[in-house]
């Protein structure tokens, strides 16, 4: 896809995400969650967050290109996505983790009664920590051995409490935004307080390009009976 004329307000932010690079971090400048509500239109989107649909579509016309071939997972068989989300997610979110959360812990011990410190942040992590491992366990133990053995449409319970999961996700990703008062450190933040948000602004958006991949491709696809070897 190389035509602009195809962003424009009624496409969804799914879509959007799919086709074109760099569409979920114009989304993830301005709050708006492409994976588990990335069935939304733009115009509603834009709405619900009071943002000038005008402008949000010049900003993504400027900044975006198609999806080369190679980064197209709407065409790749279903176990290289697997593959992909295994290896590149999973495993970065299991080694990205523990590094926000010790930066956390740190920024409430040393800094816990200056303004703006995000106090709460680093329990609020260690659930995330938690409840993710426990996600990808049941997608790495149950849900992908299924897929990979052709069960299609036969995965339809397992997807669906998934599905749930990640929605329970992007709460816990907006619970992390507010207490990291959007990722903005106060001028008296440290180094280790800015790392910290800019890493927290990289999670985020890992998180929400690995659900919007499952969500939309890999999911759906599943879901419409596609096999999953080459």
């Amino acid at each position: 896809m190389t035509d602009l004329t195809m962003i424009h307000p009624a496409a969804t932010l799914a879509d959007l995400a799919t086709n074109w690079a760099g569409a979920s971090r114009v989304f993830q400048r301005h709050d708006l969650d492409f994976c588990c509500q990335g069935k939304r239109t733009l115009a509603d989107a834009c709405r619900q967050r009071h943002l000038p649909v005008d402008e949000l579509l010049a900003e993504l016309r400027a900044e975006l290109t198609p999806i080369a071939a190679v980064d197209d997972w709407r065409e790749r068989p279903l176990v290289q996505i697997i593959a992909h989300v295994v290896d590149h997610f999973h495993a970065g979110h299991r080694a990205e983790l523990p590094r926000l959360i010790a930066m956390a812990e740190k920024v409430e011990r040393v800094h816990g009664g200056k303004p703006g410190c995000p106090v709460g942040l680093a329990a609020h992590l260690l659930e995330l920590a938690h409840s993710l491992e426990q996600h990808m366990q049941k997608e790495e133990d149950v849900l992908f051995p299924m897929i990979v053995a052709g069960a299609g449409k036969r995965a339809w319970a397992p997807i669906q409490c998934l599905t749930a999961e990640h929605d329970d996700h992007g709460r816990a990703l907006a619970r992390m935004r507010e207490l990291a008062h959007g990722y903005v450190p106060p001028p008296h933040a440290c180094g280790t307080w800015r790392a910290l948000y800019l890493g927290l602004a990289d999670f985020e958006r890992e998180v929400m390009e690995h659900v919007h991949l499952e969500n939309h491709v890999l999911f759906a696809r599943t879901l419409q009976g596609a096999g999953a070897l080459p």
